[in-house]
């Protein structure tokens, strides 16, 4: 806005020799004032009025300069730097700065503006400040600043508005003092009744709660900060604690938990606007109580989303919370479980919860015993939470687990999310990506740890600030793909950096396929839980480099760029691999983009399958799109869509189509040139049932819907039936002379395994252990990076690989020279 108009001060214009007349109005707010004394610290308004101590004034340096008059009408008080100190007032008049006049409506002496040091009158209402010889003048022709500090404003209204004023109070007073019951009052009056017959009302108890809390609470050596209570924490509190009787209702949860409080500091908001801020030590006995305390503080500052947005403001409190203090008490004390909290009962879900809920009860098992001997200094039991949508699912993961309990939880729910995450240590997120931020938010402001299988997204790493400052470590990509194969391409790339070679080559191949007597169909290939996902990822664009030379690939050719693969060391798996979304990213994750000149990671599959898929896709089994043939069909036929995709004309309801039929349609269409490759397909259209005059579900609407239903149904394992995972990482190294060359290798195969008569699926094994073992390290505090992590680390691959050996994963590495 111009002429008289204001302007944030985030767009203060630039200092123009033209247009003089026009008066810029800027309205500077605290974070202009100040800034935190750390630099990697950003401005936060609740920290600065609760903790001004750690804060030094910029308004000299980034408002002072630019500004020809400062009209000051904020409150302050002595803890808070000033806005303007006499020592910097006159290095900016020294520097030239512009400034002609302050008008100080706070009429504070000595307060914000240090060198305002006397009142005025209105008879008198200016003095003149020359900060040169830092003298003082009632005239105002000489240099130096015009002053005006008139500290009775107010009285300048009409008398007769003053009269007319007194007259309404008068009565309104009289008919207060004469009310006999409070409850007759209105709410907004009951509510400022402070006492009432000689005693304070409810809302005010508070306040001998408050005096109270230092005598009856902390031991002789309080000065200290120590309680007298096992478990301590500090937390501050800030928002309108007072005017909204916050306050009570914080008092109320803390003794109604079973706690104790101390009051360390108070400070009271001096206008409706203006938040008051209290710092509490809150202790306990048990640390259950002291997380149920925290956990109810924390639904206080999160209210509820459909309140209007005044009531979500002024009801609404502010939450810092400290870390937990153990005091050494003499009398002895309650061993408590360690507890975890596992989010999804999926097939992965049992690994992880089998691992941990066994600590107790397996310690004479290898993994045990080397956890325990080599990670484990003092440990307790893990107490194993698993939650799920649907309690059954749960329950059927912790029927015969010891430690373990079912609960039913819709994370949505943020109450109940919050709950359960308050009572453990660390959360193992097993939902789908999408669900993990949410998850993360709450553990960050709960202050737990977090794992999870799925990749860092962007959205995930932006937490990593807010993480290391509540002093938690996310831990994301912790199981195999990411996970395992990060872990063993770092342990090599690492080895190689440290002996001075350089990674001139970084290939990598991950897949999960059926055991080789188990891939018993034409595909050879079998889903242990939705197709959906692994359908949908042939499809996607994929990025290489390949000596040098960046590739990339679209994904309707994903499938047309496989190529046939055979490994040395297992001579006797025939497969092929095609290229996994953007390799080149792992080159700046691994540390070796500037170095190598060939970065691949591929999918692996039993040779053929990409033809077979390929194939289906040029067909139109894999598009998404609603399709046509489902509008105006009551009764819609498997094999009356195959032919509608095929564009073979039908005669008769009693046509049938064979392997033939289907071969040569797709040889004469030109979806396929190979007759090998069609006759194969063929072959997969009729195992899955595509060919059959059965009725297509209601729920499929697309050919990707009709495919993946068919797939699900057919191409799933049977319970004697194994699936098998294969990672193989292999990278070319030289010494920076590059007279030695040699190649490091490394390979993880896993099989499906039986136990306690249920079959766990390699896939499973392999995501759900790794989370259970990040759950583990942080449990011991093995890892000490705080912040969003990926297991890259030494800290955390070193022990991780070590902990899968001793659980059974068949682990090899190998150097050729």
């Amino acid at each position: 806005m111009w002429e008289g108009g204001f302007q944030n001060v985030e767009r203060r214009p630039a200092k123009s020799k033209e247009r003089v007349f026009q008066v810029y109005g800027c309205v500077v707010t605290c974070q202009y004032m100040a800034e935190h004394k750390d630099p990697t610290k950003k401005f936060d308004r609740v920290d600065y009025y609760a903790h001004p101590e750690q804060y030094r004034p910029i308004f000299h340096e980034k408002i002072a300069p630019y500004a020809s008059v400062i009209v000051n009408c904020m409150y302050w008080e002595g803890r808070f730097p000033r806005l303007l100190n006499t020592m910097q007032f006159q290095d900016l008049m020294r520097s030239g700065c512009p400034l002609v006049g302050i008008s100080d409506i706070t009429c504070d002496v000595g307060g914000s503006i240090e060198f305002i040091n006397q009142t005025t009158s209105i008879d008198y209402p200016f003095f003149r400040y020359d900060p040169v010889d830092d003298s003082y003048h009632r005239d105002l022709e000489g240099n130096g600043v015009i002053c005006s500090a008139v500290d009775i404003l107010p009285t300048e209204f009409a008398k007769e508005a003053s009269q007319h004023f007194g007259d309404i109070l008068s009565k309104f007073v009289g008919s207060l003092a004469s009310t006999v019951d409070i409850l007759e009052l209105p709410m907004h009056l009951r509510r400022a009744c402070i006492a009432y017959r000689g005693a304070l009302t409810s809302l005010y108890e508070y306040i001998p709660r408050m005096r109270e809390s230092e005598s009856e609470e902390l031991s002789a050596d309080v000065s200290n900060g120590r309680s007298n209570k096992k478990f301590n924490i500090q937390v501050s509190l800030s928002g309108h604690l007072f005017d909204q009787f916050l306050i009570n209702e914080a008092l109320d949860i803390i003794e109604a938990a079973g706690g104790s409080f101390h009051l360390v500091n108070c400070q009271v908001g001096q206008n409706a606007n203006a938040m008051s801020h209290s710092d509490l030590e809150i202790g306990a006995d048990d640390i259950v109580i002291l997380d149920k305390i925290i956990y109810s503080l924390s639904l206080m500052a999160n209210p509820e989303e459909n309140l209007d947005l005044i009531n979500r403001e002024t009801n609404k409190i502010v939450l810092k919370v400290g870390k937990i203090q153990e005091t050494s008490l003499k009398s002895e004390d309650v061993k408590r479980k360690t507890a975890v909290l596992l989010l999804g009962a999926g097939r992965v879900c049992y690994p992880a919860a089998d691992l941990l809920a066994s600590s107790g009860a397996d310690s004479s098992s290898q993994f045990w015993k080397t956890f325990l001997e080599n990670y484990a200094e003092d440990w307790n039991d893990v107490e194993v939470i698993v939650a799920s949508l649907y309690l059954k699912d749960a329950e059927e993961i912790t029927e015969d687990l010891p430690n373990a309990t079912a609960v039913q939880l819709d994370f949505m729910d943020s109450e109940k999310l919050f709950m359960y995450i308050s009572q453990v240590e660390v959360v193992i997120s097993l939902l789908p990506p999408s669900c993990h931020l949410l998850v993360a938010n709450a553990c960050i402001e709960l202050r737990k740890h977090l794992v999870t299988a799925s990749y860092v997204d962007d959205s995930m790493s932006l937490l990593d600030e807010k993480a290391r400052k509540a002093g938690i470590t996310i831990l994301g990509e912790m199981g195999l793909d990411p996970g395992i194969d990060h872990m063993l391409a770092m342990k090599m790339i690492n080895e190689s950096h440290l002996q001075e070679r350089r990674v001139k080559s970084f290939i990598s191949y991950c897949g999960g396929i059926p055991s080789p007597e188990s891939a018993n169909n034409p595909l050879a290939y079998k889903f242990s839980w939705n197709p959906a996902g692994a359908i949908r990822a042939g499809s996607n664009p994929a990025t290489y480099r390949f000596e040098g030379e960046t590739v990339k690939v679209e994904g309707k050719d994903l499938y047309d760029s496989a190529v046939r693969l055979r490994l040395p060391d297992l001579p006797a798996f025939a497969l092929e691999y095609i290229p996994n979304r953007n390799s080149l990213i792992y080159g700046d994750v691994y540390g070796i983009g500037h170095e190598a000149s060939t970065i691949f990671r591929g999918t692996l599959r039993y040779e053929g399958f990409c033809k077979v898929m390929g194939t289906l896709a040029k067909i139109g089994f894999l598009n998404t799109e609603v399709n046509s043939f489902f509008k105006n069909r009551t009764k819609p036929l498997f094999r009356d869509f195959l032919l509608e995709l095929l564009k073979i004309r039908k005669e008769s309801n009693s046509l049938s189509i064979g392997e033939n039929d289907i071969s040569d349609s797709i040889i004469s269409s030109g979806l396929c040139k190979e007759k090998e490759t069609a006759v194969k397909v063929a072959k997969t259209i009729v195992f899955l049932g595509l060919h059959e005059p059965t009725e297509i579900p209601s729920s499929c609407q697309s050919a990707f819907d009709v495919t993946c239903h068919r797939m699900e149904e057919r191409l799933t394992y049977l319970t004697n039936e194994q699936d098998m995972v294969l990672v193989y990482h292999e990278i070319q190294v030289e010494s920076r002379d590059g007279k030695h060359r040699e190649c490091r290798k490394a390979t993880l195969l896993e099989f499906g395994r039986m136990g306690n008569g249920k079959s766990t699926s390699a896939m499973a094994l392999s995501v759900g252990i790794p989370v259970a073992i990040g759950a583990l390290l942080l449990l011991t505090n093995r890892i000490k990076t705080r912040g969003v992590l990926r297991p890259i680390q030494p800290e955390v691959y070193n022990p991780a690989l070590d902990l899968l050996q001793a659980y059974g994963f068949k682990l090899t590495e190998t150097v050729e020279r």
